[in-house]
């Protein structure tokens, strides 16, 4: 397969796939709208990530959710590595529909369009996410058996109690690594989108004679992100807060974990997804299967930017936000041969160094927390 089409290519996961599968002497079409949240207003002048495939790849501009726009980047393409999204657990709690038509309605409008169309498509590749987890995968003293929490309670962190529960579950829950089948239970809207994507082009592709594969990726981070969207990537948002002086709030007690993977390995897993034949009908997680707590992550970078702020552990907290969630990704390591690269200290320097180089960003995150908390999700 020489010619991949992948949506959302201009953003920071997709124009760092395209410029590697460009390197391995892929033809490279991509398909992004341009979002205004992720590139700013003037995006074909001023976006870093546009700019930086610009001339490289056939671009077209348009959406997943337009047919026309679907066909146009279909021509002659071999694979489809599908990761235009809506992203974010926050908002997604509030654009309801807007996650729902771009997410699940694009997904159908290509399946749709492969089932009823003459093409030359053999393989979708998807992105689904971490976040159909839910509250993860842990282990039960009390039961002697692993355990899938449901979504924490309003009233529990409401006061100060931000762990997992589980009925009939007395002593504290063992946090374990996530597997590929353990329980899909998705906390917020974007994780309800992501597990419907994936579980339609698993259904569908197969039955037409396509391979289909997907990524759940964890917390995805490294040079070339967007410091200016104050909705998603807590590293871009702690950055911008200490790069204009101002106070960190740390949501919860600072002790809720994610597993951070650099650029690099995603880029890295998503290609032996597209070239091995192994990878056919299988799902991956993909991260580095070590959890990094928040108030970690906060002062790590503090200290490689040399710019001291105030850190406030403030007991605030999002509905829809998980408590942890870390990978394990034995089935990428034995079927794909990925191991991961970057440790977080090595990817965390790395992109520090790229932020160092940037322009300073408007810090907008009181204005996301003001939309959060008038929604009634911020509390």
């Amino acid at each position: 397969m020489k010619h991949i089409l992948i949506t959302g290519g201009a953003g920071f996961i997709g124009s760092n796939l395209a410029l590697k599968l460009v390197s391995k002497g892929y033809e490279v079409t991509v398909l992004d709208s341009l979002s205004k949240q992720i590139h700013g207003d003037h995006p074909e002048e001023t976006s870093p990530l546009y700019q930086s495939i610009c001339g490289k790849v056939h671009f077209i501009k348009g959406s997943v959710t337009s047919r026309e726009d679907w066909i146009k980047a279909l021509r002659g393409v071999e694979c489809v590595v599908h990761l235009a999204a809506e992203t974010g657990t926050g908002q997604s709690m509030y654009e309801i529909q807007k996650y729902v038509n771009t997410n699940i309605g694009g997904t159908a409008l290509l399946l749709d369009i492969l089932t009823n169309s003459e093409h030359s498509v053999k393989k979708v590749v998807v992105a689904e996410s971490r976040a159909i987890y839910g509250e993860g995968r842990y282990y039960s003293e009390d039961m002697e058996s692993y355990v899938y929490p449901n979504e924490r309670l309003d009233a529990d962190m409401m006061k100060g109690d931000f762990e997992v529960k589980y009925p009939g579950c007395i002593r504290p829950l063992k946090l374990v690594a996530t597997t590929e089948d353990s329980l899909v239970h998705p906390t917020s809207v974007y994780g309800i989108t992501k597990q419907v994507q994936g579980q339609l082009v698993h259904l569908v592709c197969p039955s037409i004679g396509i391979a289909a594969v997907s990524y759940r990726y964890q917390n995805v981070y490294g040079p070339g992100q967007s410091l200016s969207n104050p909705y998603t990537g807590i590293l871009s948002i702690f950055s911008t807060r200490i790069k204009n002086g101002n106070e960190i709030n740390i949501f919860e007690d600072g002790k809720e974990t994610r597993d951070f993977v650099y650029i690099d390995d995603v880029v890295d897993a998503t290609i032996l997804g597209i070239e091995k034949q192994e990878a056919n009908g299988h799902v991956f997680n993909v991260g580095t299967g070590v959890p990094t707590d928040v108030l970690t992550v906060a002062n790590t970078l503090i200290e490689k930017y040399g710019i001291q702020v105030p850190v406030r552990v403030s007991g605030n907290y999002r509905l829809g936000d998980i408590r942890h969630n870390f990978a394990d990704i034995t089935a990428a390591r034995s079927i794909l041969g990925f191991e991961p690269k970057w440790s977080f200290s090595e990817g965390i320097a790395e992109f520090v160094k790229w932020v160092n180089r940037q322009e300073v960003q408007k810090d907008n995150f009181e204005a996301s927390i003001a939309e959060m908390k008038q929604k009634g999700l911020y509390k």
